[in-house]
């Protein structure tokens, strides 16, 4: 898997990741989902560098030019909650883009410290020969992202698949690069180390979904 890490040069996106961590700022719900979503922004700018364009001739009130243009079909999926945040900043990027939604949780049994990923819903065009891009801001353990991927199957398969996510752990990071193929691109905003026996990431950020929306009665 080819892992484009943006926190490794310093940029304006430092600014954002840092307020989505501070527990000060986290209060303004709509100040953190508008953070998410120019990380988004960010992320989707970095990937376009890697897509696939063709020269188009634009004709102007002057004269006619030539530009090189995006040509992949894409197919923006995002995990809900959380990640409509985030899918609305790669859609101000890729506004042709088609969309993808799936509600995918951790699932707790008896024992609070193990879960499983349970699909409930599903919405989805075709995805044959399509350009993949899978949104869910916190990678913790990487479950969510393979469970999702394997729902979309029956959709076609893809020509390429893109991972975007805020910040990740690296076990979850391991736990992907070895359940995608090796051409796979995962495209994050920052990598922590840690990850607890709840499965959150550490420093992370919280409950990105809660901070976004407000707290969930959990079942």
């Amino acid at each position: 898997m080819y892992i484009h890490n943006l926190s490794q040069q310093n940029s304006v996106l430092n600014t954002f990741i840092s307020e989505i961590r501070d527990a000060n700022i986290q209060k303004d719900s709509m100040r953190f989902r508008r953070n998410i979503e120019r990380i988004g922004e960010v992320l989707g700018y970095e990937m376009s560098k890697s897509l696939n364009y063709k020269t188009a001739t634009i004709k102007t009130p002057l004269a006619n030019c030539t530009m090189d243009l995006l040509e992949n079909d894409i197919v923006l999926c995002s995990i809900l909650r959380a990640g409509v945040p985030l899918q609305n900043g790669l859609l101000n990027y890729f506004d042709r883009a088609e969309n993808a939604f799936i509600s995918a949780y951790g699932h707790h049994k008896e024992n609070p410290e193990s879960f499983e990923i349970v699909v409930e819903y599903l919405a989805c065009p075709d995805l044959e020969n399509k350009t993949l891009i899978l949104a869910d801001p916190m990678l913790a353990t990487g479950q969510s992202m393979v469970a999702t991927f394997e729902a979309l199957k029956p959709f076609g398969a893809p020509k390429e698949v893109h991972l975007v996510s805020v910040i990740g752990a690296q076990k979850g990071i391991d736990y992907v690069s070895d359940a995608f193929n090796k051409n796979t691109h995962l495209w994050i905003a920052s990598i922590d180390k840690v990850l607890n026996d709840k499965s959150y990431i550490i420093p992370g950020i919280g409950d990105a979904g809660d901070l976004a929306y407000g707290r969930k009665l959990q079942q």
